[in-house]
C-alpha cells in the first residue's frame, strides 16, 4: 500500500512554487493541480474547474475538491495527485489538509526578503513567470519597512501553524529552500519520498529565474532597507545569489602523483595540464593515477601517509577566457561543446561560423566573442537558461563546497603563486628537490591580453560575482 493518498505544497507566491510544480509534473505519475484552493481561481487563472469540480462547487464544499485528487490515483499505484497552497488559500480546508496523515507535505520555503522583492517587481512589471530571458523586464522596487513586516509576520506565522500541526500528529514533511530547486537529486528524492519509481534525468528549465541580480540592485532604498531590518543580517542580504546546482566531491577528476604523496582536487579550466605535468615530473615522469572513486580513494589515502591535498583556483576573468577558448571556440573535438555552441550562436549573439574558425576571425571578432559568451555565463549560473551549468564555467566556489563533503582540500593555492606555494607544499611531504613551475601556465593568456578591458573585467564580475566574493580577487590585470 502507498504511503501517501494524495501531496500539498505549502509554499508563498514568488517561492519558486511554479518552477517545482513544473518538475513535479514531468515526473510519470505526477500531477500537480497548481494553486486549487486559490480563492480567487481554480488550479490556474482562467480556468474553470479541476477534476470536474467547478471554481463554485468547490467554494461551496472544499472537502469534494480533496476527495476528487484523492479518487484520481484510485487502481493506479503510480499515480499520485497534489496542489499548491499559500498561507492566503481557502482556510476550511487547512486543518483537513494538515491533519491527514495520507497527506504528503512538502514545504518550500525562500528568504522572505527575496521573496517580497520578487513579487513586488512581478507586480510592477506584470511579469509574474518568464520562458525567454530575452523578454525578461525588471525594475527597481521601493521597501516599505511596514509592508515588509506584515508580509513576513504571515510567512512566519503559517509556518508556525504548519510545524506545529505535524509536530502534535507525529508526521514529517518534505523541506526543501529555493536553491534546492535546482538540483536534480533533490526533485528525484522527493518522487522516491513520495512512492513514485519514475526518475528525472534532467530538470525542466522551460521556466527561467527572473531577476537574479544582488538585492542591492533590485531596491531603491537599499540603505533604508537594511536600516528598516533592524541593522542585523537575519535575511542575508549582502549573499550573492547563488542558483548553480549542489555539486558533488568530484572525485573522479582528482589525480594524485604516481608515488609521492601529493593528491590534486582538479578544477575544469585553470592550470590543470602544467600542475599533471609537475606532478608527474616529481616521480620522474611516471604515469599519474586518476579515474578514482571513493573506494580507490580511501586505499590510496591508506597507503599514502602523511599525504595532502591540493587544489588551485585561477582568476574568473581567464578561468572564463579558457573555458570559451576550449570548450567554445572549437566547433569539434574532444573538448568542444558543439551543442552548447550552436545554442550561443543562436540566442546569445555568439559571431561564430558553424564550422572552423577562418580568416575574418580575429582580435575584435574574439573580443565580442568573449563578452556574448560572458552574458551566457551570467545567465546560465543564474539559472535562466535551459542549458546544463557546467564546470568549465561554474563557480569555483560551488566545486570547492562539494569537495570538502569528502575530501577537503588542504591548500588552496592561487595560480599565480603556483611556484612558490608548489615547491613549499613538495618540501613538506620529504621532496628536496622538486620540478619547477613554468613561467607560462595559461596558453590563453596572449590572447587574453589583446582583448581585455575594463568592460570585459566588470561583465565577468557580474558572471561570477561568487568567486570574487570567496576569494576577494582584484581585477586581472
Amino acid at each position: 500500500m502507498a504511503s501517501f493518498d494524495y501531496f500539498v505544497v505549502f509554499a508563498e507566491m514568488r517561492t519558486g512554487s511554479n518552477f517545482l510544480e513544473s518538475n513535479l509534473n514531468a515526473f510519470d505519475g505526477v500531477t500537480c493541480h497548481g494553486e486549487a484552493f486559490n480563492p480567487h481561481f481554480i488550479g490556474y487563472p482562467n480556468r474553470t474547474e479541476v477534476l470536474g469540480i467547478t471554481q463554485a462547487e468547490r467554494d461551496v464544499n472544499p472537502k469534494q475538491l480533496i476527495a476528487a485528487i484523492k479518487a484520481e490515483r484510485a487502481g493506479r499505484e503510480t499515480v499520485i495527485s497534489g496542489f499548491r497552497y499559500f498561507n492566503d488559500h481557502d482556510p476550511r480546508i487547512l486543518d483537513t489538509i494538515l491533519n491527514d496523515p495520507r497527506c504528503a507535505k512538502i514545504v518550500l520555503t525562500r528568504n522572505p526578503v527575496e521573496s517580497y522583492v520578487s513579487r513586488k517587481i512581478a507586480a510592477s512589471t506584470g511579469q509574474w513567470k518568464l520562458t525567454n530571458v530575452k523578454h525578461a523586464r525588471s525594475e527597481k522596487i521601493r521597501f516599505d519597512a511596514a509592508e515588509f513586516e506584515k508580509h513576513a509576520e504571515a510567512i512566519q506565522n503559517f509556518q508556525i501553524r504548519i510545524l506545529n500541526a505535524l509536530q502534535r500528529t507525529g508526521q514529517t514533511a518534505f523541506y526543501l529552500d529555493y536553491e534546492d530547486l535546482q538540483d536534480v537529486a533533490v526533485m528525484n528524492g522527493i518522487a522516491s519520498w513520495l512512492g513514485v519509481p519514475a526518475r528525472l534525468e534532467g530538470l525542466d528549465k522551460k521556466l527561467k529565474k527572473q531577476n537574479p541580480e544582488p538585492l542591492e540592485d533590485k531596491v531603491t532604498n537599499y540603505a533604508e532597507m537594511e536600516r528598516g531590518l533592524a541593522g542585523i543580517d537575519r535575511f542575508n542580504l549582502t549573499r550573492t545569489p547563488n542558483f548553480e546546482p549542489r555539486r558533488g566531491a568530484l572525485i573522479p577528476h582528482y589525480v594524485a602523483a604516481p608515488e609521492s604523496p601529493l593528491i590534486y582536487q582538479t578544477l575544469r579550466s585553470g592550470p590543470e595540464a602544467t600542475v599533471r605535468a609537475w606532478l608527474s615530473a616529481l616521480d620522474d615522469g611516471k604515469d599519474l593515477l586518476e579515474k578514482f572513486n571513493q573506494k580507490t580513494l580511501r586505499r590510496w589515502k591508506a597507503d599514502h601517509a602523511g599525504h595532502r591535498s591540493f587544489t588551485v583556483i585561477r582568476h574568473p576573468v581567464a578561468r572564463a577566457h579558457a573555458a570559451y577558448c576550449e570548450r567554445i571556440l572549437p566547433a569539434s573535438g574532444p573538448n568542444a561543446f558543439p551543442e552548447i555552441r550552436q545554442n550561443l550562436r543562436q540566442h546569445f549573439g555568439l559571431d561564430l561560423p558553424e564550422g572552423k574558425l577562418g580568416s575574418d576571425y580575429d582580435i575584435d571578432a574574439h573580443r565580442n566573442g568573449f563578452k556574448a559568451f560572458l552574458a551566457f555565463v551570467k545567465a546560465n549560473l543564474n539559472g535562466q537558461t535551459n542549458l546544463r551549468i557546467d564546470q568549465a564555467w561554474s563557480s569555483q566556489t560551488g566545486l570547492l563546497q562539494g569537495m570538502t563533503n569528502f575530501l577537503p582540500p588542504e591548500m588552496i593555492i592561487r595560480e599565480e603563486e603556483m611556484a612558490e606555494e608548489l615547491v613549499r607544499l613538495a618540501h613538506k611531504v620529504g621532496l628536496s628537490n622538486p620540478p619547477p613551475i613554468p613561467d607560462q601556465t595559461d596558453p590563453h593568456r596572449p590572447a587574453l591580453e589583446k582583448i581585455y578591458d575594463a568592460e570585459i573585467e566588470a561583465a565577468t564580475r557580474e558572471a561570477v560575482g561568487r568567486d570574487y566574493d570567496s576569494f576577494s580577487f582584484g581585477n586581472w590585470a
